[in-house]
């Protein structure tokens, strides 16, 4: 390996093991909190963290699973001081979702259709509660296995396959409601 000047083996090791993750982390955090900036704040302090107790870290330990616990500890540490501050409100119509854009070019109807049902799944995962929004998140848009997801947020398995269960529910009704509600199945028909 080749040492960088000014880089220490402990930075060497982070970027190698830890740095990696980054991307999904990142997404995730997105996802959690619905706006950009806070899901940059949010990965700062994540990778941050990370860094400080890297020390801490066990080199037989699945590493992203450590990096959501540290994210997950964050994110609910900062819901809990947000709580207790006034609400501010953004103006530059910036945040938001994000999720990646399909390829329906020559389809201007499909694409439309397309955005429309995105926004209202964004809308759906962003009104589940946090407990039920972490699990969907980190099975149906991350792909982590039910141990992985029970690792990160220190649960039996049971409890995430609970969680999500619930979670798929209540997200299964809101856009059943939205589906009625606009003519895509029948008012009368039955979920």
């Amino acid at each position: 390996m080749i040492k960088r000047e000014g880089v220490d083996d402990k930075e060497l090791e982070f970027e190698r093991i830890a740095l990696v993750h980054l991307d999904t982390i990142y997404n995730a955090a997105l996802r959690l909190t619905g706006h950009t900036s806070d899901a940059e704040d949010l990965v700062q302090e994540t990778f941050l963290k990370a860094y400080r107790f890297f020390h801490r870290y066990r080199e037989d330990s699945d590493c992203l699973a450590w990096l959501f616990r540290i994210m997950k500890n964050s994110y609910i540490n900062r819901f809990r001081q947000k709580s207790r501050e006034p609400a501010m409100v953004s103006n530059d119509g910036q945040d938001g979702l994000v999720f990646e854009p399909r390829d329906t070019s020559g389809e201007p109807d499909k694409e439309m259709l397309d955005r429309l049902l995105d926004d209202e799944v964004e809308q759906a995962v962003q009104a589940l509660p946090d407990e039920f929004k972490m699990v969907v998140l980190l099975s149906d848009i991350e792909g982590l296995q039910y141990k992985e997801i029970a690792d990160i947020l220190s649960c039996p398995i049971g409890t995430v396959r609970s969680r999500l269960s619930r979670g798929r529910c209540l997200l299964k009704r809101q856009l059943w409601a939205y589906a009625q509600d606009h003519g895509f199945v029948d008012k009368d028909a039955v979920l």
